[in-house]
């Protein structure tokens, strides 16, 4: 297995001019790291899995993990950019070469920013089938109706893949049919039948409640054929899983470097904190479970990439690395005590944004119903 070594280095080259300081204040301010994304934008990075015909650096999901894990790894936080990387891919393998011609090429140059995807609804969580959003089919335009919610970066996003029911549950043959994906322009749709409210949250994560009344589309912004959508955006949520994966394992290195070099210095009782095996013990646990969490996030890339089913090892892989993160991030507020909840220490940063990831993109417990169903042939629980 390549290291990606060339990646790996000019990505934390870049990621070293925007210091932990400038994490700092933007988390502060809950504010949004325009001049980071902008560098990631203007060096290709984030156009990375757009093939080289639309501009972008045709690289597959393992080099757009390593990406993504560099970014965490050096202290910032993926989550204000990781949309673009697994977003267009809904539209690179379902959209049609109009569509493909009109936006990968400036989603590639940072013209247009896709992040952000409209799936999750307030009643319906996890179980995507019952969502209640309606496009409803008139003349050449869609008219959208309805909520979502936990939508990020909307206010940094131009364009948005939304997930609807065009054809409602009781008439369908299978419940994951009759629902479609659409591209909404997001600087049209503002104001003229989409609105737009904050959630603040426990993390700096730019999230979003969704109201859709009435909101008209062209009919062209429908993505493949109608009543496919479901389908169409699995793929992409498994490269979202596996891409989470990469960037907990980043936190978690993150972590285990900082607890470490803390714990060689940190002189208690005349000797350095980490002589003691009750400090060394917790950080070698995860440094074990991080490099087992890799394995598996690699193995989950190389399917993807390969165009082989990676359902269960990009679960698999998220799961492993969110356990792992969160962890190394125990051990590392716990053995810097109080200094760990000082904001100069960057740990409690660290820690509220790597918590997330037991909770989204889907939660621990989903994971493991999914292996016990799919893997373990045990009776289906929901």
């Amino acid at each position: 297995m390549s290291d990606y070594q060339d990646i790996r280095d000019a990505v934390r080259d870049l990621c070293a001019t925007f210091p932990a300081e400038y994490h700092r204040k933007i988390d502060a301010a809950r504010g949004y790291p325009e001049a980071f994304v902008d560098a990631l934008t203007k060096a290709g990075w984030l156009a990375a899995m757009i093939p080289e015909d639309y501009g972008g650096s045709g690289l597959g999901l393992t080099e757009a993990s390593v990406i993504m894990e560099e970014i965490n790894r050096s202290g910032g936080n993926s989550g204000a950019c990781h949309g673009q990387m697994y977003n267009m891919g809904t539209l690179l393998r379902h959209g049609s070469e109009a569509q493909k011609n009109e936006y990968l090429p400036r989603i590639a140059s940072g013209e247009l920013r896709l992040q952000s995807m409209g799936v999750t609804e307030p009643t319906t969580g996890t179980d995507t089938t019952k969502i209640r959003t309606t496009a409803v089919k008139k003349g050449d335009r869609y008219v959208i109706n309805g909520q979502k919610v936990w939508i990020s970066r909307v206010q940094h996003s131009d364009l948005m893949i939304l997930l609807a029911r065009t054809t409602p549950l009781e008439q369908v043959t299978r419940k994951s049919l009759g629902m479609s994906i659409f591209i909404v322009d997001i600087r049209d749709a503002i104001g003229k039948g989409m609105e737009v409210k904050p959630i603040p949250n426990m993390v700096n994560h730019e999230t979003n409640e969704l109201f859709f009344d009435n909101l008209e589309i062209p009919a062209e912004n429908l993505i493949g054929e109608e009543g496919m959508g479901f389908r169409y955006i699995l793929d992409g949520l498994n490269a979202e899983r596996t891409l989470i994966a990469a960037e907990c394992i980043g936190d978690s290195y993150w972590f285990i470097d900082k607890v470490t070099a803390y714990a060689k210095e940190r002189v208690v009782f005349g000797r350095p904190i980490g002589q003691n095996q009750g400090v060394q013990f917790p950080i070698a646990e995860s440094h074990i479970e991080t490099e087992a969490a890799n394995l598996m996030r690699f193995e989950a890339c190389r399917r993807f990439d390969a165009k082989m089913d990676c359902g269960a090892q990009a679960n698999m892989a998220k799961y492993l690395a969110a356990k792992a993160s969160w962890e190394a991030a125990n051990a590392c507020i716990q053995f810097h005590g109080g200094f760990g909840f000082a904001n100069e220490y960057d740990v409690e940063r660290k820690f509220r944004e790597t918590r997330l990831y037991q909770v989204a993109p889907i939660s621990t417990n989903l994971i493991l119903s999914y292996v016990a169903e799919h893997l373990l042939g045990l009776p289906r629980s929901f």
